[in-house]
This record gives C-alpha cells, sequence and structure tokens, in this order.
C-alpha cells in the first residue's frame, strides 16, 4: 500500500523527536489518512531539500471589494426590514382579531421596527498548510514504511511455519 506525497502540517500538544534532527517538536507531517506521519521540525519545513509548500487553490480566489460588502450588506438589510414588516403586519392581524374575538377595545399598541443587525460570517476555517516531501526524504518514508509492514506480515506469518528439526544425527 503506497501513499501520495502530499503531507499535512499539524501542531501537536506534546513534543517528539523530530524525524531529521532529534530535537523536540510540536509539529507534524502527516498524510491526509495519516498512513504516514512524523514529526519535524518547523526550520525543516523551510528548506527546499526537505519539503515544499504546495500552494492551496483557496488562496487564489478573489476577496470581495468593500463595495460588494457594503452592497450585500445593504441588500440583506433591507430584506430584514421587510420580513420584520411582515411579521408585524402578522401580529398585529392576530391581535386585531383576538380583540374582535374577545369584544374589548384594547389600546392599539405601537409596534416599533427593530433594525436588522448584521452579524458577520464567521470566518473561514484554517486550513492545513500542505507539503510535499523531497524525492529522497519520500523515498526513505516509503522503505520505511514498506519495512514496518513486512516486519509486521512477517510476525504474523512466523508462528504457522514449521519449526526446526530437533533429533540426534545419526
Amino acid at each position: 500500500m503506497s501513499f501520495t506525497n502530499l503531507y499535512y502540517k499539524r501542531a501537536t500538544g506534546t513534543p517528539k523527536a523530530c524525524y531529521v534532527c532529534y530535537k523536540p517538536s510540536n509539529t507534524v507531517l502527516a498524510t491526509i489518512n495519516t498512513t504516514d506521519f512524523f514529526y519535524t521540525c518547523d526550520t525543516h519545513l523551510t528548506d527546499p531539500g526537505f519539503a515544499t509548500l504546495v500552494k492551496s487553490d483557496s488562496d487564489d480566489k478573489p476577496t470581495l471589494s468593500a463595495e460588494e460588502i457594503a452592497k450585500i450588506k445593504k441588500e440583506w438589510e433591507q430584506a430584514q426590514k421587510r420580513k420584520e414588516e411582515k411579521e408585524a403586519e402578522a401580529k398585529k392581524k392576530a391581535e386585531e382579531a383576538k380583540d374582535a374575538k374577545d369584544g374589548e377595545a384594547k389600546p392599539e399598541k405601537k409596534v416599533g421596527s427593530v433594525p436588522g443587525t448584521w452579524i458577520p460570517p464567521p470566518p473561514p476555517t484554517p486550513t492545513h498548510q500542505k507539503y510535499t516531501l523531497h524525492r529522497d526524504m519520500f523515498s526513505l518514508r516509503q522503505t520505511e514504511h514498506r519495512r514496518r509492514r513486512q516486519t509486521a506480515q512477517a510476525k504474523s506469518l512466523a508462528p504457522r511455519l514449521p519449526g526446526a528439526p530437533r533429533g540426534e544425527l545419526s
């Protein structure tokens, strides 16, 4: 089972030894399904001989200008105002119907229009930085992963193999 050369930078709570220099590090590079992961220093991530940062597509998205944001905000406020007016009218009609039913003449309550408060959208969720390893480093990771897999396979296969002969030679 091989994995792609795309690693995500993640922060951990407990520092462990860096894969390269064995210094404690809280940064881990992991594949998307964590098939392969290893701890590394942030300084190694800037080294082009170790890994390169992959430019994400979200960085290329055009941002909205201030005029566009103001226009959208104004449209939203107008929609909220219309919605509140409709709700107020419906409430007023319901009260009038109730008053007519009860037969009591209550003084009309003046319903003040509450201006719509604009709630800004939550900030975009932070995405992890993507890295690709240098071909030699990736080859080392694949070799190590293959060796671990073969060792586990040998351990599972060993009990099924016959034992060595123990009798004397004549």
